[in-house]
């Protein structure tokens, strides 16, 4: 019998709805256990049945004929007979990675945005025991937690009052839009497939790729944790300014004195972080349990400030404020008055108090100043009046606060000073753009139930319903408290921002019913509850970006303890410490806003992008979205920032880009189908859509590289190694040309045998590219053999019209041997090969003396021009040299020319044309007379004679001679030189007199010279005497460049070994050299 491990986990019987035939998996001839109908699970036509409800089955069972049949056998396919059919999978089986079963790939079917195996490890169990909150607890009362916070208490009145009611508006409505068309957006990414924990991020990153992601996330987690800080730094404040501001001292007698109330919001600050911290650490069920209860004080306030409104209809609160002047009104301190508005402010200059006469304070305030404008010269204090703080609907007070009364610090109105030590003045510089900065962060909220995504029974559903949900639901209370508290507080009242003329009490919490205390409770409970969630999402964020190994020493933040994020945790309690102990948080609000800004925008970005792009992947179960309004979404958050404070959006973004830059120098190499992947395939499919297959212009023409890179295996350990790695360096120092490269190399063999080799052998590739920093691509070709491949490669790499030009390949040093990888022909037919294609050919010569890219070079690099080849000797020099590598070299232009040729005019020449390239080079011409052929001339043309001779003798086949090519017409480079033909060894022999060639020596055997052709002797010569001159001049240059001589237009092994005999003679003695052909065009032009 089989073992169960190596059968498919699930046992699929379908039937048809006609119950005409059957199909079954026969499990086995033993029925199942239990009850008749086993443990299967029913879906549809499809019976799922369990593994450990199915017996193991034996592979060699074979189709066998049954008469017995009970209510557990299955009817086979032909109903006539009784043959029971079996289906045995070992045929998948014996492979590594056999193909699954249709339904157990929908089993296992993990929703194809989950990113990798460590967050899909154990991902249906831990969801089964954590993930079990629905909308209203998961997402709804969380956002409206965080939503509702002490702005909506301590800071909206203000806002009124100073922007009035329609600019308010405006500002709420505009805030609010911007946080509802991200939520749009989010919930269209949210229903795009399964949300695991990380919520925001992970929605970011999987959309727009691990460097925006991890980006946005750690600016994500920051912005949330400063703002746990910024809202236990308010509920502290509410404690100690308007619940318990005498019993709450700790130390210092004036809680209004900054550095004092800052050192009580330390102190309380830690502890109620600590308490908070607590909460969190016992488990996000306890806080989903208490949270709640904060909000229910939250809501029971809210009612009580609207049931205020209503009975302020009939019955105001009995608020006095005391008002000096007319246009504009001083709204004076209660403090100033001894906190009895109704008894002190008068204008009289002495008050009585029993049977005493004083001096009335405010008369003393501010009579006695010599700069006041207020007294009369009748010792009394003009236009003094006592009226309603909140006169209610009953005395309409909304066309009082439709203007708005934007002022500079120390100001009573616009250009006018007030006096701070009696009077209400601004505290700093207010405007439109500022105050929207300032109510932001009330809109904050919304990503408290996506952040905790990883615990909701169903994500894609509650995240985007319950999130759209709060918005509304919040918008809707701003909206109605704006207009409300227009229409019932004074205006004067509506700018005191602290309460200093109604002894420090809170605008809304005056005007609730039915006692003020409602209005405390509920504010302390918004921002405990505010920071309690915001407490709870943050160390998930964290933690969701640490399993994801985007920043490495994040790595022990991705552990948890029982389901909690503990490490994370204590981490977000450090930083939010931090915070608390800043104290004064005002200056951080906008940038805290910032990051808030940052994500809505990327949210937006990430369902604008995918939308467009129109992936398949892209099927949101969420209708309502549009890539229009997700673009809506980008430009509005882009200008809240820019609104807000034009700095700390600039600092935010840096930080972005420098936490951008930091994951992608690591290395950031995740493949999840991300919308910036995306948008690069549909940037390139454009691209090569709008380059044409046609050449390029010469100004547009770059070296495109295919360079191939021979490799060795190690029969010991069966791993392969590159045969020269320097060749990469050089590729390198090409990367000037702004051009691809393509690092190839072939395996000879059949590809069923040598596939299993392919990705370690390309693996070797991108890793060695990597590591020479050559921004390229790695293929690799199994091929019969070598030439094949070559060939193959050659014509077919590339796409459209974006395919290499230039061929790179090495010159084979020990060509003479059989057993060298590249043989003669090989390269000779690869030189034929690439001018047949139009691609020029690079072949270093010697690339192991090549030096690497640390090698800084001083000295020359020598070009030797023969033939003109399209200027690609001048392109590649100068693209060299602006490598770091060559920079201090200098150039340095040879050519050749006979005696008769006017060698001054020719340098003359040459020397205008170097210029018009706009290339710095020093010019040489170098005149070559006729000579008598040497006897070291003599001595390698009869050593080639009787290689060739000795060859013809073995008579093998061209196949061992590395195949015998079909001839073909070559193109002919048009001479620009006479000296042409000492390289051109594919011309015809000139008929030539015996007496031509004059010999400095005395042949041993004349006999020999029967056997050596005049052209080959001809050849020969012009090669040594060019070899000789070039190590003349060049024998100090650090590279020399040349043209590489025309291959043979048969390709016999014969030729094949003469022209290698020709360029060795040519190129014998130089330690770096470049042989160079040119494709037939011209790549460099003097032209603009």
């Amino acid at each position: 019998m089989s073992n169960s491990s190596n059968r498919s986990p699930y046992h699929v019987s379908f039937s048809d709805d006609q119950q005409q035939r059957k199909i079954s998996i026969n499990l086995d001839d033993n029925p199942l256990t239990g009850s008749g109908q086993g443990s299967g699970e029913k879906s549809g036509r499809f019976v799922v049945i369990k593994p450990s409800d199915v017996p193991d089955v034996n592979e060699n069972d074979k189709m066998t004929n049954s008469n017995a049949t009970n209510e557990h056998e299955k009817i086979p396919l032909q109903t006539e007979s009784n043959v029971l059919l079996k289906f045995n999978e070992s045929i998948f089986e014996d492979q590594d990675h056999g193909p699954r079963t249709v339904l157990d790939q929908l089993y296992n079917y993990t929703g194809g945005i989950v990113p990798n195996a460590v967050e899909a490890e154990k991902q249906t169990a831990v969801r089964q025991n954590s993930a079990n909150l629905g909308t209203i607890f998961g997402v709804y009362l969380p956002c409206v937690q965080n939503i509702i916070g002490v702005i909506v208490f301590i800071r909206l009145f203000w806002l009124i009052g100073i922007a009035g009611v329609p600019q308010t508006l405006l500002i709420v409505v505009v805030c609010s839009s911007c946080t509802l068309l991200t939520a749009i957006s989010m919930a269209a990414i949210a229903t795009n497939g399964i949300v695991p924990a990380g919520g925001a991020y992970f929605m970011i990153s999987r959309s727009l790729g691990p460097e925006f992601g991890g980006a946005v996330g750690l600016l994500f987690y920051l912005g949330n944790t400063f703002a746990a800080s910024m809202y236990i730094v308010g509920a502290v404040e509410i404690i100690v300014k308007y619940m318990c501001p005498e019993k709450c001292r700790l130390f210092g007698d004036d809680v209004e004195i900054p550095s004092i109330a800052f050192n009580h919001y330390r102190i309380y600050g830690t502890l109620l972080l600590i308490i908070i911290g607590a909460c969190v650490l016992i488990g996000i069920k306890f806080v989903t349990k208490i949270a709640p209860l904060s909000l229910l004080a939250v809501i029971i306030s809210l009612l009580c400030i609207y049931a205020g409104v209503i009975k302020s209809s009939f019955s105001p609160p009995d608020l006095p404020i005391c008002l000096v002047g007319l246009n504009p009104s001083h709204l004076i301190k209660s403090s100033v008055l001894h906190n009895d508005v109704r008894t002190y402010c008068r204008p009289d200059k002495w008050c009585y108090e029993g049977n005493k006469t004083i001096l009335c304070p405010l008369y003393a305030s501010i009579c006695n100043k010599p700069t006041n404008t207020l007294c009369s010269k009748n010792d009394y204090v003009e236009n003094v009046r006592v009226e309603q703080g909140i006169p209610g609907l009953k005395n309409w007070q909304l066309s009082e606060n439709l203007v708005s009364h934007y002022r500079q610090a120390g100001e009573i109105e616009r250009d006018i000073k007030g006096d701070s030590t009696f009077e209400v003045v601004a505290q700093e510089i207010t405007s439109f753009l500022i105050l929207v900065g300032i109510y932001f962060p009330s809109v904050t909220g919304i990503m408290a139930g996506s952040n905790r995504s990883g615990d909701l029974r169903d994500p894609s559903r509650s995240i985007p319903r319950g999130t759209i949900a709060a918005i509304l639901t919040t918008s809707t209370i701003y909206l109605s408290n704006v207009v409300f508290l227009g229409a019932c507080v004074h205006s004067s009242l509506l700018r005191d921002k602290f309460g200093d003329s109604i002894n420090k009490q809170l605008v809304v919490a005056a005007l609730a019913w039915p006692n003020k205390w409602v209005i405390m409770i509920g504010a302390f409970c918004s921002t405990v509850g505010a920071g309690l969630q915001t407490l709870t999402g943050a160390p998930r964020l964290l933690q969701a970006v640490a399993k994801d190994d985007l920043v490495p020493i994040l790595g022990r933040l991705a552990k948890s303890y029982r389901g909690e994020p503990v490490p994370a945790l204590f981490l977000t309690l450090l930083i939010c410490q931090c915070g608390i102990l800043i104290a004064d948080l005002d200056k951080l609000t906008a940038l805290l806003s910032m990051f808030f800004l940052l994500c809505y925008g990327f949210v937006n970005l990430a369902c604008a992008l995918q939308t467009i792009l129109r992936a398949p992947s892209w099927r949101p179960r969420f209708r309502f979205y549009h890539w229009i309004l997700s673009l809506m979404g980008v430009l509005l958050s882009i200008s809240i920032m820019f609104m807000a404070s034009w700095y700390f959006a600039l600092i935010a973004m840096v930080i972005a880009i420098v936490i951008y830059k930091f994951i992608e120098y690591k290395g950031a190499e995740k493949e999840w189908g991300d919308g910036i992947r995306g948008l690069s395939m549909s940037a390139a499919r454009y691209a090569l859509y709008r380059v044409d297959e046609a050449p390029p212009h010469t100004k547009n023409w770059r070296p495109q590289l295919l360079a191939f890179i021979n490799v060795q295996r190690n029969e010991e350990d069966e791993l392969y190694a590159l045969r020269h790695p320097r060749l990469l360096n050089f590729l390198y120092q090409l990367k000037a040309g702004q051009g691809f490269v393509v690092a190839a190399t072939i395996l000879e063999g059949d590809y069923l045998d040598k596939y299993a080799y392919i990705e370690q052998v390309r693996s070797l590739l991108k890793t060695s590219l990597t590591q020479t920093k050559v921004q390229g691509f790695a293929e690799v070709l199994v091929a019969k053999d070598a030439e094949d491949g070559i060939s193959a490669l050659i014509q077919t790499e590339g796409l459209g019209g974006l395919k290499p030009n230039t061929i790179v390949l090495c010159w084979p040093l020990n060509w003479r041997k059989d057993y060298e990888s590249y043989t003669a022909n090989a390269f000779i037919r690869t030189i034929a090969v690439a001018e047949a294609r139009r691609c020029a050919v690079i072949v270093p010569k010697n690339i192991n003396s090549f030096p690497d890219n640390k090698e800084i070079q001083e000295g020359t690099i020598d070009i030797w021009w023969i033939i003109h080849d399209g200027g690609l000797l001048f392109l590649i020099a100068f693209l060299l040299k602006r490598n770091k590598v060559w920079s201090r070299c200098r150039l340095r232009l040879f050519t050749v020319a006979q005696l008769e040729d006017n060698s001054v005019e020719m340098k003359k020449d040459l020397e205008q044309y170097m210029y018009q390239l706009r290339i710095e080079a020093e010019v040489d011409v170098v005149e070559m007379e006729n000579q008598e052929i040497s006897a070291y001339a003599y001595e390698r043309t009869l050593k080639l004679a009787e290689r060739v001779k000795l060859l013809k003798d073995l008579k093998l086949p061209d196949k061992e001679l590395q195949l015998q090519a079909k001839g073909f017409e070559r193109r002919a480079s048009k001479p620009q030189i006479l000296m042409e033909s000492l390289l051109n060894n594919q011309r015809q022999s000139i008929d030539e007199s015996d007496d031509q060639y004059h010999y400095t020596f005395t042949p041993n055997q004349l006999g020999n010279l029967k056997s050596v052709s005049e052209s080959s002797m001809r050849k020969m010569h012009s090669a040594v005497r060019l070899n000789q001159q070039i190590r003349n001049r060049s024998h100090d240059a650090k590279l020399v460049l040349i043209n590489l001589p025309s291959p043979p237009t048969k390709h016999t092994s014969l030729a094949t070994y003469s022209y290698m005999e020709y360029v060795d003679a040519l190129t014998e003695g130089l330690d770096r050299l470049l042989l160079m052909r040119g494709s037939g065009r011209e790549v460099i032009t003097i032209f603009s």
